[in-house]
């Protein structure tokens, strides 16, 4: 290891809701030297990291990068080299999606030490807040996570596989929503398949838009990102376990 007391943290800040960071998370924030956030980071977030710490904007948005991910490790390995306490602060999980691997790889050849804490992913919780559980006794008992910010005829993703199998969470979803349902349906998966679209999920902003395979790209045209694809009968159970109601008042 580098001969300087600094260290990175790598930080899951959960799906949206500040109050959905751990424990450990929220920790680590309120004693970091230097916090590099992303996009999807609660803002509510910065607001807890002490008033000394300089916090650095690395988001990225789709088709719009602030910095590069090469920018990004060098930046990590700088402000640990200069003997700081740094938490890299990600949306949802760090490991899911989160090029969390690529950052630990380049701050471990630098010889930096480093802690993972992870965070609250949004392919289980955004579901939750709808009312739809990716498991169910008696509906499947398997679910399959899926990047669906590449296009289908890019991506390597085994489509007669994975049109089989349980509830499919698609994160980052929205541009390619057409070509997804398309490309299911073509590989066995019926057209009739509930399905359901969150967008801005766990926030005072969620919207969820129901229907089937065949209809929610359609249903969905007017969502934006972030927002999140899910496929499977589980879906059936959102008019039942729907719960949080955004914009609510607080009953004191």
């Amino acid at each position: 290891m580098h001969n300087l007391t600094g260290k990175v943290f790598i930080v899951g800040a959960g799906p949206g809701d500040p109050d959905l960071i751990t424990v450990k998370g929220l920790h680590s924030i309120q004693q970091a030297d230097v916090i590099l956030y992303d996009r999807l980071a609660p803002a509510e977030l910065l607001d807890e990291a002490p008033a000394y710490a300089e916090l650095i904007d690395v988001g990225k948005a789709p088709k719009q990068h602030r910095r590069s991910q090469d920018e990004i490790n060098a930046l990590l390995v700088e402000k640990a080299y200069q003997g700081k306490t740094v938490v890299r602060l990600k949306g949802g999980d760090p490991f899911v999606f989160g090029r969390g691997g690529e950052e630990c790889l380049a701050l471990r050849e630098a010889g930096v030490e480093y802690e993972i804490i992870p965070g609250v992913s949004s392919a289980i919780a955004v579901p939750a807040y709808a009312g739809i559980p990716v498991t169910q006794r008696g509906v499947t008992t398997a679910f399959t996570v899926v990047a669906g910010h590449v296009g289908v005829a890019e991506s390597d993703i085994d489509w007669s596989a994975i049109s089989k199998v349980g509830t499919l969470v698609f994160l980052m979803g929205v541009e390619h929503l057409v070509e997804i349902t398309e490309a299911l349906i073509k590989h066995g998966r019926s057209a009739e398949t509930p399905a359901a679209v969150i967008e801005n999920g766990t926030t005072q902003n969620q919207n969820v838009v129901i229907g089937t395979l065949s209809t929610i790209a359609e249903r969905s045209a007017e969502v934006l990102p972030p927002a999140i694809l899910i496929v499977g009968e589980v879906v059936n159970l959102q008019a039942e376990l729907d719960w949080f109601i955004p914009n609510a008042l607080e009953v004191a």
